[in-house]
């Protein structure tokens, strides 16, 4: 492993030991010493590996596309080990399978929980299932920004004169991300607390929020969100993480305005608006503040949604889940640029066989780009692995005993890390329960879901197709 990916891994251990001791002073703040000892473990685990993997001797920093897929993966698998040390330590008696389940679904911000009661755990533990989130959220953008030239190489080349890609940069690029990384959660804290949320609600939907993540503090979302108002705001604050996560950057800091690092942002904004307006059409109920939750809880990923969810459109919500937001979002999906560059193409092909003189320009309307063939290519594959990826899932969670239209719906939310709610028809599905077959399925696929299979393709390609 080449330096920058111990750098890269340390950081993250470093920053589970940062919560790890949040938690132990909040532990101590309010008194609760039977889970202590879990944080403190957590605490110096997370601590020594990463001061070991910081300290490491420095070699070529120069990697791979096959060493940064290398990378991104191996920290999903180890640093969600990390964080489920409290969970198997705690009071609760949770197994190491269910521990390490409930962690990577938080690292990757889906949201699925063994727990059937949260008022049964401790706010310890509600706080560390909330930053397993943010930690998670925080690591997807970072391994975005490492292999962006693998994703979209053109949006890479777009973005040139706004970050730096090469590796020796890549770490002062990632403080950027850091910085309005935490930003953005302090102001979605400041404004859920504005809207008469509890403290403590407040701050761990923060981190929900941002994360594009499932967990909440409590068992149903209608407990804390009572009122028009609070339901307007939170509806609101979920499209943080629809939109670029360098948005406000760009809104603020950025003093040479490009109206091409605003574009994809402002037909996201449209896109949403169309599917509002679409709601609004067909909805004879027209319960504005419902639709408008579900939809942003929809496009962002996070999944949430409060009981009174209409189940006639639970299909058009996972639609929209699987198109997913901006780029370089904490959102999942597929990705709407890649929607978008895909259906162009195809008219454009369909128009060809018409006009076979026409010569047809694979324009990217948001960056103001040509595509290349090489990356239509890619973004069909992507669409194909998607449905394959799928239809396999599917077929092992029904041969595991779970009926075919929950498999289907279980299937689309997992490889799009979003939570099951009301709103798809799944808020009483049981993953405790689940045999650990089912339940190892659904941890790759979570991972799968962030890392996308073509990554897992082109290792499979790197050592067993060796020339």
């Amino acid at each position: 492993m080449q330096y920058f990916s111990y750098i890269y891994l340390g950081l993250f251990f470093l920053i589970i030991s940062i919560f790890s001791f949040f938690n132990i002073i909040y532990s101590y703040y309010f008194n609760l010493y039977l889970s202590l000892d879990s944080y403190i473990y957590s605490f110096f685990i997370s601590l020594i590996l990463g001061v070991v993997f910081l300290i490491k001797k420095k070699s070529n920093l120069k990697l791979s596309i096959y060493q940064k897929i290398l990378t991104v993966l191996l920290g999903y698998i180890i640093l969600p080990l990390i964080i489920s040390v409290p969970y198997y330590l705690s009071i609760h008696n949770i197994t190491f399978l269910d521990s390490y389940f409930e962690s990577i679904s938080g690292f990757t911000s889906t949201g699925f929980s063994i727990f059937a009661n949260v008022r049964h755990i401790d706010q310890s533990l509600i706080l560390w299932r909330s930053s397993s989130q943010w930690i998670g959220g925080l690591y997807f953008l970072f391994s975005i920004i490492l292999l962006i030239d693998f994703f979209d190489n053109n949006l890479k080349k777009s973005l040139t004169n706004f970050l730096s890609f090469n590796i020796s940069e890549t770490l002062k690029q990632s403080s950027k991300i850091l910085i309005l990384y935490i930003m953005l959660t302090f102001v979605i804290f400041i404004a859920l607390k504005a809207s008469n949320f509890r403290f403590f609600d407040s701050f761990n939907l923060s981190m929900t929020l941002i994360s594009s993540g499932g967990f909440l503090p409590v068992n149903n979302l209608s407990s804390i969100v009572n009122n028009n108002i609070k339901e307007i705001i939170l509806s609101t604050l979920m499209l943080v993480s629809f939109f670029s996560i360098f948005l406000s950057y760009n809104l603020f800091f950025f003093k040479k305005k490009n109206i091409n690092f605003f574009q994809e942002d402002i037909i996201l904004f449209l896109y949403f608006i169309f599917i509002l307006i679409l709601f609004f059409v067909f909805n004879n109920d027209y319960n504005f503040n419902s639709v408008f939750l579900s939809l942003t809880s929809s496009i962002s990923n996070i999944g949430i949604s409060l009981d009174n969810s209409d189940l006639k459109f639970s299909f058009i919500f996972l639609l929209l889940t699987i198109v997913g937001g901006s780029f370089l979002s904490t959102s999942s999906g597929i990705r709407f640029i890649k929607l978008y560059a895909l259906f162009k193409f195809s008219i454009n092909n369909l128009i060809s066989n018409f006009k076979p003189k026409n010569v047809s320009v694979y324009k990217n309307f948001f960056l103001d780009i040509n595509f290349e063939r090489n990356v239509i290519n890619k973004y069909f594959l992507t669409l194909i692995i998607f449905i394959i990826s799928l239809l396999s899932l599917c077929f092992l969670l029904t041969i595991s005993g779970i009926p075919i239209e929950a498999s289907f719906k279980l299937s689309i939310l997992t490889l799009m890390n979003t939570v099951n709610s009301s709103m798809h028809g799944l808020n009483d599905f049981s993953f405790q329960e689940l045999h650990f077959f089912t339940k190892y399925c659904l941890i790759i696929f979570m991972i799968i879901g962030r890392v996308e299979l073509l990554t897992l393709l082109i290792i499979c390609k790197k050592f067993l197709f060796k020339n």
